[in-house]
């Protein structure tokens, strides 16, 4: 793990997984560089998560495993060396690399968590059946285990943001799915997309780990989401994206 201990990071970990309270959600600022880390961790927040898809709009390659895993560690590194407070990573859906290389490249570059997705994008964006997808979290968590660091997994869905199946049982779909992950050892649970309270609600009262929402940082409330049982908040790509329209209005000024 180069220079970083495994008790440093396991500690890490440890505090990562703590901040996860539903009702008292998490703000995990969505950064893709040193620069971004740096403004997070100066604006006071006590860990962040790298997104795929900011990361990889910053090297000129596309989301969705456009980039290869070692580009993404090769960031993660430089992100952690500039911000000591707990990282998670956006991994994608693993970009085909066993579970036990995935975590060995995110501890060596100082992760301590790690977000993973069902949609396989190597494969023509299919969706992994739900046992499929927590044989990996199983696999991932056994990795971990096997390292000493409880990395913190953060087992995400796409099932509603991508409309599978018929709507009707679409939530009740997606929860049977992020149960199985749960039992399959993740630590917090992801069905990700924009979701009716009522929906949001459903999800929180009835998954039996913390809730990962995802919002859009220049127009959501953090308070409206501690009432909905939400324990973790991430960005996506929208806090780039924000920060994306505000530079070009900057520029236009000059050009």
């Amino acid at each position: 793990m180069g220079d970083i201990s495994t008790d440093s990071l396991a500690k890490k970990a440890d505090a990562l997984l703590a901040l996860h309270q539903p009702g008292n959600p998490v703000v995990l600022p969505t950064v893709w560089d040193a620069w971004s880390a740096g403004l997070a961790v100066q604006a006071g927040f006590a860990a962040l998560t790298v997104g795929s898809h900011p990361v990889a709009d910053s090297i000129g390659k596309p989301d969705n495993e456009g980039m290869s895993f070692d580009d993404l560690v090769t960031r993660v590194a430089q992100i952690t060396a500039a911000a000591d407070v707990p990282v998670s990573v956006d991994i994608e859906s693993g970009y085909g690399v066993p579970a036990d290389q995935l975590i060995a490249g995110l501890l060596q570059a100082g992760a301590v968590g790690l977000n993973i997705e069902d949609t396989v994008h190597g494969e023509g964006g299919r969706l992994r059946s739900s046992s499929e997808h927590a044989a990996l979290v199983g696999a991932l968590r056994a990795a971990a285990d096997s390292a000493g660091v409880h990395v913190v997994i953060n087992a995400r869905t796409d099932y509603i943001l991508k409309q599978h199946g018929d709507e009707a049982d679409r939530v009740d779909t997606t929860i049977a799915r992020m149960k199985e992950a749960a039992a399959a050892g993740a630590d917090s649970l992801y069905p990700v997309g924009r979701h009716t309270d009522e929906v949001q609600r459903r999800l929180t009262s009835e998954l039996p780990l913390p809730v990962n929402a995802i919002a859009l940082p220049d127009q959501d409330d953090l308070a409206s989401f501690g009432p909905l049982g939400v324990g973790r908040i991430s960005f996506g790509p929208f806090f780039q994206m924000a920060l994306a329209t505000r530079a070009t209005e900057l520029l236009g000024r000059w050009s």
